[in-house]
């Protein structure tokens, strides 16, 4: 399975959310491929903010090899399932989707976090490293629930 992140900057959010799924295959050997894009061009080749960065390794998950890119139409051919951080990059993400069938493989992340009392992954960018903690926790629990919703799938 092929999923596709995507945040407004693909330097925060996605990444984090690509390194957690990435690192919970590899430990639990689930084929799925995975990738992060942000709606915008803001950060196009860079690496993940460095509070994100030092977040993840925190948590003993590298993410310094990512790097920012754009998310683009094709991606709805290319990618099984993709995730959106928030209400605003889901109604992007539907906006340039090649056609509905393509469009319903957008989804908000904490749709598989059912139980956490937050539908969106908030942006820590203008905050304190504290945001970023926040963050992992919620892309944590939403990637270990996709992850089991992959594995039953398989």
């Amino acid at each position: 399975m092929k999923i596709l992140m995507v945040c407004l900057g693909n330097i925060c959010r996605s990444p984090m959310a690509e390194g957690i799924l990435r690192h919970i295959a590899h430990r639990e050997k689930l084929d799925i491929i995975t990738d992060s894009a942000g709606t915008s061009d803001y950060h196009v080749h860079e690496a993940p903010d460095r509070r994100a960065q030092a977040a993840m390794l925190a948590h003993g998950i590298d993410i310094t090899d990512l790097r920012g890119r754009q998310l683009l139409p094709s991606d709805f051919t290319e990618f099984d399932l993709l995730l959106a951080m928030d209400a605003s990059n889901l109604q992007h993400m539907i906006g340039i989707a090649p056609d509905a069938a393509s469009a319903a493989k957008a989804k908000l992340i904490m749709d598989f976090a059912p139980d956490h009392p937050e539908r969106e992954v908030p942006d820590p960018y203008y905050g304190g490293d504290q945001g970023f903690e926040r963050v992992f926790e919620m892309l944590l629990a939403a990637c270990t629930e996709l992850s089991a919703h992959v594995r039953r799938a398989t």
